[in-house]
């Protein structure tokens, strides 16, 4: 089973993995990737896809938990970790919860990526202590190299394109 040595391994390959689309027309710092618990395999990773594809559902999680049921032709992903680079919304965190992972764990908090753009903040320990359904919730994990992807330059550009952050 995946532990605390093995997961900063995980999260740092995948923030590099995420910090590649601060080199495209289309940076993105929300990434997903499912891993198998006990040997660690990626299954895959994802970016989340919301702006490009018009579809607000279209978080990097979500986006992820959707290809891994199709690839493994199942719809329950028990025996599997969602890695992502910050903390998931209360929609991941539920997707998460509803596809049976084992386990997420992830970088940047809520709290992070709200300073950015809009969230909903309610911790993903909370979505899933107020489910009947078993996930672990660990994080952060290296939140600081994750969160540099919020505050990478390129980035900060297009979240201000983006205009999403409001604030009352």
């Amino acid at each position: 089973m995946l532990g605390p040595a093995l997961d900063l391994e995980r999260m740092a390959a995948f923030a590099g993995f995420t910090a590649r689309s601060l080199r495209t027309a289309c940076p993105r710092p929300f990434g997903a990737a499912i891993v198998h618990t006990n040997s660690g395999k990626l299954l895959l990773s994802m970016l989340n896809n919301v702006a490009q594809a018009n579809d607000s559902s279209a978080h990097a999680e979500v986006r992820a938990i959707r290809m891994a049921s199709k690839r493994l032709k199942q719809l329950r992903l028990a025996g599997y970790t969602l890695y992502t680079t910050c903390e998931p919304c209360p929609m991941c965190m539920s997707a998460a919860l509803w596809a049976g992972l084992d386990r997420v764990v992830y970088g940047a908090t809520i709290e992070d990526a709200n300073r950015h753009c809009n969230q909903i903040k309610i911790p993903a320990r909370e979505v899933a202590a107020r489910s009947d359904m078993a996930c672990i919730v660990d994080g952060p994990i290296l939140r600081e190299k994750c969160y540099a992807l919020f505050t990478h330059p390129l980035m900060l550009r297009a979240f201000r394109l983006w205009s999403t952050h409001r604030h009352s």
